[in-house]
């Protein structure tokens, strides 16, 4: 009867010392970041008047107030609050904003005046913990990491994951693709984006961006090189002005075949995924598959690398592009156009 007491059943079989010490190694990595990274994460409160106020998740990336996040957190915003983990609530503004990245840049002013934390003395200088944006092109397949946010108005939450590929291209929100996106299977919901993907090693390698509604464990952020180009344009410009040739690509690994038979130092480039039709790329005679090694003689290892290149300084002028078509090396003359935001 399985309503009566049952005295027979087997004990949990005790773990095997091994597995064991292996278990608590991994907690002990997870603690350890989350302690160091957790207070570096705050919820974000936005108000607007396009949509209905939401909330998302950011990082605090200068001690000062800089905060990475979402731009689909924080774009139209009119208002914006950032709450910390210990409970302060203050007033932020939208430093600037890149569609294009789905990254935008948050700083942090003041007690909000909406709070009793207001009667804190607002004349001393701000200091928030941060922290640090590690190298996204050191990432490998099946690391280990950790997300932190907000997911669903639940506060610091974390989730653990791996990396499970590198190098995907997202459609952002304002029609481009975005190229250099990790893969990740640490469970993100609405509420996560904007928030840190942390490696072990305690640096963000990643925004977390998105996830597939109806899928199992496959959620994306923006790779952690991508957002430090990024940051640095918006800290200086207010937004990012890039140069747009018009292709689809993701980091390539260099086989040593390869590699001899073409002459070849490097050990990755960029492979083109697709090419946008009219685009500067087509005209130049760019095709799906090629390899880009080079762009005015600096080495394209990456997509980051790529993006990073295509810089102001690129628009409206000439460039050349050293590529891989089927074995052969060859170089194309193309003008980029400024990429533009479109709606």
């Amino acid at each position: 009867m399985l309503d009566r007491p049952t005295t027979n059943l087997a004990s949990p079989s005790p773990i095997p010392p091994d597995d064991q010490a292996l278990l608590d190694a991994y907690s002990r990595a997870v603690i350890d970041v989350v302690e160091r990274v957790g207070p570096a994460v705050v919820r974000l409160d936005v108000a607007s008047e396009r949509r209905s106020d939401g909330t998302g998740s950011g990082v605090v990336v200068a001690p000062d107030g800089l905060v990475l996040t979402n731009s689909h957190v924080v774009g139209n915003a009119t208002r914006v609050t950032a709450t910390t983990v210990d409970g302060r609530s203050l007033t932020a503004r939208v430093v600037g904003d890149d569609p294009d990245t789905d990254l935008a840049l948050v700083r942090v002013d003041a007690p909000d005046p909406d709070t009793d934390l207001a009667l804190v003395r607002v004349d001393a200088p701000l200091t928030l913990p941060a922290a640090p944006l590690g190298n996204s092109k050191l990432l490998k397949r099946g690391q280990l990491v950790i997300a932190i946010g907000n997911p669903l108005g639940f506060e610091s939450t974390v989730t653990t994951g791996v990396v499970s590929a590198l190098g995907r291209s997202l459609r952002a929100r304002s029609g481009r693709l975005i190229d250099d996106v990790i893969q990740t299977d640490a469970a993100l919901n609405p509420g996560n984006s904007g928030g840190p993907l942390v490696s072990s090693h305690g640096e963000v390698v990643g925004i977390n961006t998105a996830l597939i509604v109806g899928a199992q464990g496959i959620c994306f952020a923006v790779a952690s090189n991508t957002a430090s180009f990024v940051l640095g344009e918006l800290v200086r410009h207010g937004r990012v002005r890039r140069a747009y040739i018009g292709i689809a690509a993701q980091q390539f690994a260099l086989s040593r075949r390869r590699r001899h038979a073409a002459g070849l130092a490097q050990e990755s480039a960029v492979i083109v995924a697709s090419i946008e039709p009219g685009s500067p790329a087509e005209r130049a005679g760019l095709l799906a598959g090629d390899i880009i090694l080079a762009l005015d003689a600096v080495a394209i290892t990456g997509a980051d690398d790529l993006i990073r290149v295509l810089a102001g300084d690129k628009i409206d002028r000439t460039i050349q592009l050293e590529v891989l078509h089927n074995g052969s090396r060859r170089v194309l003359s193309l003008v980029p156009h400024e990429r533009v935001h479109r709606g």
